[in-house]
């Protein structure tokens, strides 16, 4: 009899000890995660929740939290009778086209680094350096190099005989197409590394195959390269949309939304709002539309990626 209660009382212990061991791991796991949790509520839920509300107020910041006053949805009624605000949105639906450029010249080079040319990693540190050289660094050099009077580009096509080149940063025609130029050259690294890194996982065998039907290189990129990286593709076009609304410190450093606010987007827009005119709630309410126009196109990205996204 005292051998089948100890039997019995054996698996109630194991079941208490086990109980014991998922509560220290719980434990130890909410110790791990703990700082990163308190980061993303201090930093990142609080400040979202602070943005929604004070979008519906006439507030500035250095007058403090008790003179804060609700007024509705005046703010974005305000925010769209605002030609100003208009024009940023415009610019940086512009921008938008930066991205599938900068991605098709990033595939291109990709491929032919991948299947053509040796030395692999050399290129990848030269294409990559401007996303890791420092932003004010580069505008700097961009600035010279584009100088309407003395900069080496200009030199070069008045020497191939462009008697009026344009005046690229200095002109409202040519100043934001500029700034593209420049944001697809910084990007391109990325998304080149990103592609290299798609094509070596493609397996070979469907090259071999496509081969022995007798493919040429334009119909194995159509067929096999081309369709196995839209997943790819749908990564970089997801993140360089993101990435091309919240630029911000090239153009200040670049042309600080000149001349004439035709290079101004939405985030200066914002700062000068925000933290030169001091208008809190009226900049909070440009970041809530920032943050609307954005999803939104997320969400349209997500839905077409059905009809043209490869699995």
């Amino acid at each position: 009899m005292g051998l089948q209660e100890k039997s019995a009382a054996v698996p109630g212990a194991k079941i208490r000890t086990s109980s014991a061991r998922r509560r220290k791991e719980t434990l130890a796991g909410y110790l791990f995660t703990g700082p990163m949790l308190l980061g993303i509520v201090v930093f990142t839920l609080i400040p979202v929740i602070m943005l929604f509300t004070l979008s519906f107020t006439d507030w500035s910041f250095v007058t403090g939290y008790s003179k804060i006053r609700f007024i509705g949805f005046g703010n974005f009624i305000k925010l769209f009778q605002d030609d100003a605000f208009i024009q940023t949105l415009l610019h940086n639906l512009f921008l938008i086209l930066a991205v599938p450029i900068g991605m098709a010249f990033a595939l291109l080079f990709a491929v032919i680094l991948t299947k053509h040319v040796y030395a692999q990693g050399f290129f990848k540190i030269i294409f990559f350096m401007p996303q890791i050289s420092s932003v004010v660094a580069v505008a700097v050099v961009w600035q010279v190099l584009f100088h309407p009077s003395y900069g080496p580009v200009n030199g070069l096509l008045m020497s191939l005989g462009l008697d009026n080149p344009p005046k690229w940063l200095a002109d409202t025609r040519y100043a934001l197409p500029s700034v593209m130029m420049l944001m697809i050259w910084i990007d391109m690294g990325v998304s080149l590394i990103i592609y290299i890194a798609g094509i070596n996982n493609i397996p070979q065998d469907l090259y071999e195959a496509a081969e022995m039907d007798g493919a040429k290189t334009w119909r194995k990129f159509k067929s096999i390269t081309f369709p196995l990286l839209t997943p790819t593709s749908f990564f970089l076009l997801i993140t360089g949309i993101i990435g091309s609304f919240k630029v911000f410190a090239l153009i200040k450093v670049l042309t600080d939304g000149g001349p004439a606010d035709s290079t101004s987007v939405i985030v200066s827009k914002m700062f000068q709002e925000g933290f030169v005119n001091l208008k809190t709630g009226y900049s909070s309410s440009m970041a809530v539309v920032l943050f609307a126009v954005v999803l939104l196109i997320t969400f349209l990205q997500w839905i077409a990626q059905r009809k043209w996204v490869h699995e």
